[in-house]
């Protein structure tokens, strides 16, 4: 209470810096209990494929239907379960007039059990009938409102016939299935899906997931070994060469080792949570050195005390204990308004970091890591001023001779130092993580995203009024152009091997991404073209299926890559040969990327076909109406036609931005905890320059009689902490150099460190420890020398 200033800097910087350290270890927490609801979580895997792609490993998660016997016949011992899945995919729900969008899946009926869920009605067994669904609570709550759900009738996508025979409660967020609203049987799909049912018999056809929960007495290493060699024996000979190996993927590994190169797991994840953990430490280390600096600092004013203490019959054992009771007791306030601070800043936290964490204020486990957390910091905090201060010399001290000597200060300016190169190096790391997000956001996309509209096909009943719908927006001005697709523009569906084409190299294995488009699809979505033609209806070769007869002919369209995949130096009509079909090269078009924006655009083959290009409507919204207004006119339109069909639309701006997503989180966080070891590191400067400037009272008065400027004195006050900021300044600039680059390796398509960032950085951190600083030696300089000469 005597020392309010130094109370405040001291008790808030500890405060910030255990919140950080708080809010981190909550995320950390999170992160680390990702898919642990699931009470089989050690014992589930995907089921996953290695393979040699023209020399170089690759791995897939995408597999054949048959494979699914090929495990349950041979080797359906080593599992408990074995469950065969279609992906994420949006659906319509509806019961009597009543319709709703929800993503879910089709899966075999074992997954209720092999994930857990917590059945509110219904059982384990729902999916045992075909025409079944199980709905999450809130989906149930959606179309059902307070009536009860169970084995009420309803449809799906307007065209399967249904009954609800289980409601399960809501996945938490940091679950891998944790936007499933339902699921649904897998029978009923293959039931309304003919090529789902030509693919069992497929094993090139790898369009599936397969998950399987392990026998008690199988590990995921062993079993991964046995199933190895699954499929080489039932692939063609072509695909031989492929040489894919059967291994198992275990959900401990999905979230945090999510990342793949040449067929080995490079991790993911857990390298963020390795870096927020030490990020969190050094936050925390930072306020824990403002702490040690302020005390070490004002240890003259206490020397007096320490001295009694001892003259008196202290032990140099009990002045520790005080000093470290009283760092206790300060780590304590802090840590109480730290908990202010966390539980005020949490739901912003949560915003930010795309989580749904809490404090957990009933689990044991947490008031015993607080307390062990209090006590550690206090420790940390107070060893330093305690072991220091009590090994005055009690004769010294009382005589007046006691002097803090020449290297009193070095220790505190070490601590400095340390400071500020955690904070500039977080500083040039959140530069960089920003930098590199720009330099993929300014990747030419070779389409226009702007007003480009996509709606999901998911209903038959907007599939078969397409070409009406199409005509309704053009003839009422809302849109230019629509086309239809076999995906969306912002991702690649759809890849396949098989094709030839003129000097191919023999031993090269082809893999294209293939897009089957209507006429109107690069007029809509505005792609460009390094030469050749886009397709025109006024050709009857650019729209031939592929079902028709092998003589005919029919046109494609290549990307960039392809032309320089193939080697092709004048690639306009040439020949290229799938599946007895031949192809004629009628145009190039511009690179799209439509999968990572940091990755290279992958080779691309363009498909005129209206049976395959049906499940997504691409509409250019017309540039003179604005967007609300033609939102509003597309819906009207789209529910007098298709009243059955709920008006679900995305932007393709929208849907590209989110390709950032993971970078762009990481980035903020990172600013905002740079932004905080920067406050904590100025309010230890202004702390440490005010209690100068009070020390250094006298001598001021002294200088300034004798006529010093205020300039000079702002200038003696402020160079010796300008001088330890410059030092820090070096020793970050190269240690964040060099961990940077390692991260930006992780990108194909990544930016540079530029030179100019370390000369801006540093400049940013002089300014902001001149200004703290300044604030105290301007406030010296200009105090009047006769009050500072009295003050003793």
């Amino acid at each position: 209470m005597k020392s309010k200033g130094y109370s405040a800097i001291n008790i808030g910087g500890l405060a910030i810096g255990m919140a950080v350290a708080i809010l981190i270890g909550l995320w950390i927490y999170d992160e680390l209990s990702f898919n642990k609801y699931h009470k089989n979580y050690d014992r589930i895997a995907q089921v996953m494929i290695k393979y040699n792609f023209n020399g170089q490993l690759g791995s897939s998660f995408s597999l054949p239907r048959p494979l699914e016997q090929e495990l349950r016949n041979k080797y359906g011992r080593y599992f408990k379960h074995i469950v065969m899945s279609r992906w994420n995919e949006g659906h319509i729900l509806s019961v009597n007039n009543k319709k709703i969008s929800q993503t879910g899946r089709f899966m075999q009926e074992g997954v209720p059990e092999m994930l857990s869920l917590k059945m509110l009605g219904g059982s384990w067994n729902g999916l045992k009938d075909p025409h079944s669904i199980i709905l999450s609570s809130s989906a149930a709550k959606s179309l059902f409102g307070d009536e009860d759900p169970m084995n009420q009738m309803m449809r799906i996508d307007n065209q399967m016939d249904v009954k609800v025979t289980g409601i399960y409660e809501d996945l938490p967020h940091n679950t891998e299935f944790n936007d499933i609203k339902f699921i649904s049987s897998w029978d009923l799909l293959i039931a309304n899906k003919k090529w789902m049912q030509e693919a069992a018999a497929q094993w090139g056809n790898s369009s599936f997931l397969m998950y399987v929960q392990l026998q008690p007495n199988t590990t995921d290493e062993t079993a991964s070994a046995i199933i190895k060699n699954a499929m080489h024996d039932k692939v063609d000979a072509d695909d031989k060469k492929f040489n894919q190996q059967v291994f198992l993927n275990p959900m401990n590994k999905w979230h945090l080792y999510s990342e793949w190169k040449d067929g080995v797991n490079t991790g993911g994840r857990i390298q963020y949570v390795w870096l927020f953990s030490i990020i969190g430490a050094f936050v925390l280390l930072l306020a824990c050195i403002n702490f040690m600096n302020l005390s070490t600092a004002r240890s003259e004013k206490r020397a007096k005390e320490v001295g009694i203490r001892k003259a008196v019959g202290s032990m140099r054992s009990q002045l520790i204990k005080q000093f470290l009771s009283e760092s206790l007791i300060v780590t304590f306030i802090a840590f109480i308004l730290a908990i202010v601070l966390v539980a005020l800043s949490l739901p912003w936290f949560n915003g930010l970091a795309d989580k749904q964490m809490s404090i957990i204020w009933s689990n044991p486990y947490f008031w015993v890591i607080s307390l062990a957390f209090i006590i550690l910091t206090g420790f940390i905090a107070g060893s330093y001023p305690a072991l220091y201060l009590s090994s005055f010399n009690p004769v010294k001290v009382l005589k007046g001779t006691f002097r803090a000597g020449r290297f009193a200060t070095l220790p505190r300016k070490v601590l400095v130092v340390l400071q500020y190169t955690v904070s500039v190096a977080l500083i040039i790391g959140t530069i960089i993580v920003y930098k590199q997000i720009q330099h993929a956001k300014d990747r030419p996309v070779g389409y226009s995203r702007d007003g480009l509209l996509m709606i999901h096909i998911k209903s038959p009943d907007l599939r078969e009024k397409f070409d009406v719908i199409s005509a309704e927006l053009k003839n009422n001005g809302i849109a230019i152009a629509t086309s239809g697709a076999s995906g969306p523009v912002t991702a690649v569906w759809s890849k396949n091997s098989g094709f030839e084409w003129r000097n191919k190299d023999a031993n090269k294995v082809d893999g294209f991404s293939t897009i089957w488009i209507t006429h109107d699809y690069g007029r809509t979505i505005g792609w460009q073209f390094k030469e050749g033609r886009d397709f025109s209806p006024a050709f009857a070769s650019d729209s031939v299926s592929n079902k028709s007869d092998p003589n005919l002919a029919r046109n494609i369209i290549i990307n960039e890559a392809a032309a320089k995949y193939m080697e092709l130096k004048n690639p306009i009509g040439e020949i290229i040969k799938w599946d007895d079909f031949k192809f004629t090269i009628v145009g190039v078009a511009k690179d799209m990327v439509m999968e990572s924006p940091f990755n290279p655009v992958r080779q691309a083959i363009y498909l005129v076909n209206y049976d395959e290009a049906n499940d997504y409507m691409n509409i250019r919204i017309n540039p003179k109406m604005s967007v609300s207004d033609a939102l509003v006119k597309t819906e009207a339109i789209f529910k007098k036609l298709v009243p059955s069909v709920p008006f679900d639309y995305q932007f393709a701006d929208t849907e590209y931005g989110l390709k950032f997503a993971a970078e762009e989180r990481i980035g903020k966080l990172a600013s905002v905890f740079a932004t905080l070891a920067i406050l904590i590191s100025c309010l230890g400067l202004f702390g440490l320059a005010s209690f100068v400037a009070e020390k250094r009272t006298k001598e001021i008065g002294v200088r300034k009689v004798l006529g010093a400027s205020v300039y000079n004195l702002w200038k003696m006050l402020s160079k010796d902490f300008v001088i330890l900021v410059i030092i820090s300044c070096l020793i970050a600039t190269p240690v964040a150099s060099y961990y940077l680059h390692q991260w930006l390796q992780k990108y194909e398509y990544r930016t540079e460190i530029s030179w100019w960032i370390f000369p801006v950085v540093i400049a940013g951190a002089l300014f902001i420890t001149i200004v703290t600083v300044s604030m105290q030696a301007i406030k010296a300089a200009i105090a009047n020398p006769v009050k500072s000469l009295r003050t003793e």
